[in-house]
């Protein structure tokens, strides 16, 4: 009972905080409020492991982790570098090179067309669990085989959005290109491509939570002894569960950064979209 009260308290003055943010306004209101909903959540699980005496065993309070976290920084720094940028950015950047790639050939192809989507959304629907052991066997324990298990994670996407996207320009457009004396590749650089842009960021911005999915879940088959999903494989059997914790602390700040690099560079390059209009 007393663990419920905290609890109901807790929660209740996170959102007296959040009415009380919301009727001032302001710019600020933005991302305060999403900060007050975190902390009230990590004090109301704090608060119910301590009161209800739950074993760090089974959910560890996050002043745990934290510790954890910070006493384990250079192992996390090491276990990052090899699943986020090596495994999981090699895969995306190439992944996402050859999806760009096949959708501009693709587009000047109706043969193409018609056989790589199905292709596509075949290699899409492949199991993780199905395609990671093989890669481990073909190029090693190593990042090379996480990196091809995110490549073939991040290609249909980025493949079906930019395929859309070089799609999306009107009749009336194409034709107004035409009478302009402009063959296929200046249309495409400077009509079609540039419409294209937010259906390829909404690809690119699916596809960075794959890669780090792909990378992480692949280190489960096979990886040397450093990595993200080797170290809370082996962590789990070790009841290890504070860095269990820090490991995905880690990898959620990773994808929210990953992400919000991608959806800036998009604001950037597609202010001119009625999406980026606020």
């Amino acid at each position: 009972m007393m663990a419920l009260a905290a609890i109901m308290l807790i929660w209740g003055a996170g959102w007296t905080i959040n009415l009380m943010l919301a009727r001032r306004g302001g710019n600020g209101v933005g991302w305060m409020a999403p900060l007050v909903f975190g902390l009230t959540i990590l004090l109301i699980w704090e608060v119910y492991v301590r009161l209800a005496g739950v074993s760090p065993i089974i959910l560890p309070p996050p002043s745990a982790i934290a510790v954890t976290f910070s006493d384990s920084l250079p192992l996390l720094w090491a276990d990052f570098a090899q699943t986020i940028l090596k495994g999981a950015m090699t895969g995306y950047v190439l992944g996402a090179i050859a999806a760009f790639a096949i959708a501009v050939l693709a587009d000047r192809s109706d043969f193409l067309m018609r056989g790589i989507l199905p292709v596509g959304g075949f290699m899409a629907a492949l199991p993780i669990v199905g395609t990671a052991p093989i890669f481990v066997k073909w190029l090693g324990s190593d990042w090379p085989s996480k990196a091809a298990v995110v490549g073939v994670m991040v290609f249909f996407p980025i493949l079906v959005n930019t395929v859309a996207g070089l799609r999306d320009t009107t009749t009336m457009q194409r034709d107004l290109m035409r009478t302009y004396g402009a063959g296929y590749w200046p249309t495409l650089l400077k009509l079609r491509l540039p419409a294209a842009l937010p259906f390829i960021f909404n690809g690119l911005k699916i596809a960075t939570t794959l890669a780090l999915i792909g990378a992480i879940v692949a280190e489960f088959f096979g990886s040397p002894t450093v990595g993200m999903g080797f170290r809370i494989s082996t962590s789990v059997g070790q009841l290890a569960l504070d860095l269990v914790w820090a490991e995905i602390v880690v990898a959620a700040l990773a994808g929210s950064a990953f992400y919000g690099v991608m959806a800036w560079i998009e604001g950037r390059l597609t202010f001119w979209h009625p999406s980026q209009r606020t």
